[in-house]
């Protein structure tokens, strides 16, 4: 069952197709820990991935309900797992006081808690597999900047190997109001149109080196190429 409402947050679909058609296979188990709307349910599903959801306030009948910090999975079941945390407590989702959007990330209890998830993505996911973690730092005004991406790459790179660091241009009708760039300038700050996707790895032996392993299917691989040969593609999605 889908929204009656555009979900506020929602993860670009485009990003997530490019994120499971580079790092899993068909048939892999995709978990959204965060799920939210169900983009990464949807896309899963699309790229005939298997897709689990979880989220603490599910909008549609196939998430199940589940805090992030404590999933009902077992151990190294997951064969890839992206999420999309709150980024502070801009955006109000749930209202429940457990909801670690509630949590303003100005106070330490809000990356208490998103290690807390991290250490149960490690927890959930095969060795030798990947995860993605899509998220963007925090300013208010008249409060500090908070660089919630730095804090959290810190937290997944004491569990994973880091793979790539994407900045991934915002294209939100928002940021070219003139408001935004009036403020930025009264309040000294560079206007940021992005957001950091940190794609992560988990080894299955402790070494200095080790080969990093390519999970893209052949077939799908080839056709990547033969796509990228004959120019763009653009994939639709209802975010």
């Amino acid at each position: 069952m889908e929204p009656k409402n555009p979900y506020k947050g929602a993860t670009p679909a485009y990003l997530t197709w490019n994120i499971l058609a580079r790092y899993t296979k068909p048939k892999d188990l995709v978990v959204d820990p965060m799920c939210g709307s169900g983009t990464t349910i949807d896309v899963a599903r699309d790229l005939n991935r298997r897709a689990l959801g979880y989220d603490i306030n599910p909008v549609r009948q196939d998430t199940f309900c589940a805090d992030a910090r404590k999933l009902p999975l077992e151990d190294e079941k997951a064969d890839f797992v992206f999420i999309d945390p709150p980024y502070s407590d801009h955006i109000k989702y749930s209202g429940l006081k457990e909801c670690i959007g509630e949590l303003n990330a100005q106070s330490e209890e809000y990356f208490k808690a998103m290690h807390l998830v991290i250490k149960e993505i490690y927890r959930i996911l095969r060795f030798d597999r990947y995860m993605a973690l899509y998220v963007s730092d925090s300013y208010k005004k008249n409060k500090p900047f908070i660089p919630i991406g730095f804090r959290l790459f810190a937290l997944l790179n004491e569990l994973f190997t880091p793979i790539d660091i994407i900045a991934v241009t915002r294209h939100s009708a928002s940021m070219y109001r003139n408001n935004w760039h009036k403020a930025a300038i009264e309040r000294n700050y560079f206007l940021r149109g992005f957001n950091y996707l940190f794609i992560m790895y988990k080894p299955s032996v402790k070494k200095k080196e080790y080969e990093i392993p390519d999970r893209r299917d052949i077939m799908e691989k080839e056709k990547q190429i033969t796509d990228f040969l004959r120019g763009p593609r653009t994939v639709q999605y209802q975010d």
